[in-house]
């Protein structure tokens, strides 16, 4: 990114709490201190995003489930059908004889997707479902 284009900014942090962070962001592979804090600010304004509810997101669901439990694949997929709009991909795995695993791929207004992952999680006969928020990448330099 051009200099040009980045603001310098001082920050006092206690120096435990600074050598921790270091830690952190060695282990997970930051060069410098400051894509880490750009990577802290970021995912703080993308969760503000999906709190607002209005603004344009996409997220994963994942469920897990047992494969035999009476109409629960039908259920799913009459939902998904209901939800076309806003589900662009599936993966649907086989995880052993009894247990699949699905990942919906969504985009929309985040309250739209918060609905429609609350509901596919509340299925009965689901056994675990996780709504992972993110974004589209508008408006995040």
């Amino acid at each position: 990114m051009p200099s040009d284009h980045l603001s310098r900014i001082g920050v006092a942090i206690d120096r435990e709490l600074l050598r921790k962070f270091d830690r952190h962001i060695d282990r997970r592979g930051y060069t410098n201190r400051s894509e880490a804090f750009r990577d802290l600010i970021r995912d703080e304004l993308v969760q503000a995003a999906w709190e607002s509810g209005r603004r344009e997101v996409v997220g994963t669901i994942t469920l897990a489930y047992p494969h035999h439990v009476h109409l629960l694949n039908e259920k799913l997929t009459d939902m998904q059908h209901r939800y076309h709009k806003n589900i662009l991909s599936t993966l649907h795995v086989h995880l052993d004889q009894e247990h699949c695993l699905e990942v919906l791929v969504v985009r929309g207004k985040a309250a739209d997707v918060r609905k429609i992952a609350d509901a596919l999680i509340s299925v009965k006969g689901v056994k675990h479902g996780r709504l992972t928020t993110s974004t589209t990448g508008a408006g995040l330099t």
